[in-house]
């Protein structure tokens, strides 16, 4: 009986610890805060008293809240559509045979991913700055262009916190489409080419299409890291988000409400409304390129 029972069961024994540590550590404070959002809790030592749906109700007619939602949204629109294009062009280039260096580009596009983004930020504050920075002294000056106040015009936050991201993560996301493109049979563009199709018939054609689930994992992680975004403009511009809080982002103000302001019950609400807004948009670009069509053309 025992040589039948142990070998069946010892597999679960080691992956074990892992949940355990999930549950108490992750499956735990998700509940913990789910039940919490339904509650008003001003500070640990407090009593909660139950609220129902107030704390989502407030959101609505929150202004900050609504702030700090169209500032996130302004950043995660405009770094994807600059990132996902700058990216693939990036992944196109460094598949072309022949290129000098190629591997050294490789390794230098990846480099600022595995930068910690506080360091990223504070370097940056170098390259922003008014009046000594590299961005105004090197580019504008020479130009004749007046030197912009890049961290304190409210109009230029959320812009300069995108240039940041591009620099950050688009090497990241041309390795991403890198993946994608070595793993297409090379045989459907040998086809095309004696069908006669140009390069970019086979662009548009051939590469688009086979390229839609990397297209969508590239998307979908843009996405959840943009409305996750916190540590660069929290070094950027500080935590209240700067002047007129033009680079407060949602994290940035569930953070000031929960553990600031100890408005623990809010806060809670604040995150589970930021999981609802990065599954819908999620969900919505896949349908949106078809990511859910049989035919994977």
């Amino acid at each position: 009986m025992r040589s039948r029972v142990t070998p069946r069961w010892t597999p679960y024994f080691f992956i074990a610890p892992f949940f355990a540590l999930f549950v108490v550590f992750f499956g735990v404070p998700t509940l913990r805060s789910l039940q919490l959002s339904f509650y008003t809790e001003r500070g640990v030592d407090t009593s909660a008293a139950f609220s129902g749906l107030d704390n989502y109700r407030t959101l609505l007619d929150d202004p900050t809240f609504l702030k700090a939602l169209v500032n996130t949204s302004y950043y995660a629109l405009g770094s994807i559509l600059v990132i996902v294009p700058l990216a693939l062009s990036l992944a196109l280039l460094l598949r072309t045979r022949g290129l000098l260096l190629r591997e050294f580009f490789r390794l230098s596009f990846f480099l600022p991913n595995a930068i910690s983004g506080i360091v990223v930020a504070i370097v940056f504050q170098l390259v922003f700055d008014q009046q000594y920075g590299l961005l105004n002294n090197w580019l504008l000056a020479p130009l004749g262009l007046p030197k912009l106040a890049w961290l304190t015009d409210p109009h230029l936050i959320m812009p300069s916190i995108i240039l940041l991201g591009v620099w950050q993560f688009t090497g990241l996301n041309a390795l991403y489409f890198m993946v994608g493109l070595q793993n297409q049979d090379p045989g459907v563009h040998e086809a095309a080419v004696v069908d006669g199709a140009n390069t970019w018939q086979r662009f548009r054609y051939i590469t688009l299409p086979l390229l839609r689930p990397t297209m969508v994992f590239v998307v979908t992680f843009a996405i959840i890291g943009s409305y996750q975004l916190f540590a660069q403009p929290v070094a950027l511009v500080g935590a209240g988000g700067g002047p007129d809080r033009a680079g407060l982002t949602l994290t940035m103000y569930l953070y000031e409400t929960a553990f600031t302001n100890l408005d623990l019950g809010y806060g809670a609400a604040i995150g589970y409304a930021i999981t609802v807004i990065i599954v819908v948009l999620s969900v919505l670009q896949m349908v949106a390129q078809g990511f859910f069509r049989k035919d994977p053309t």
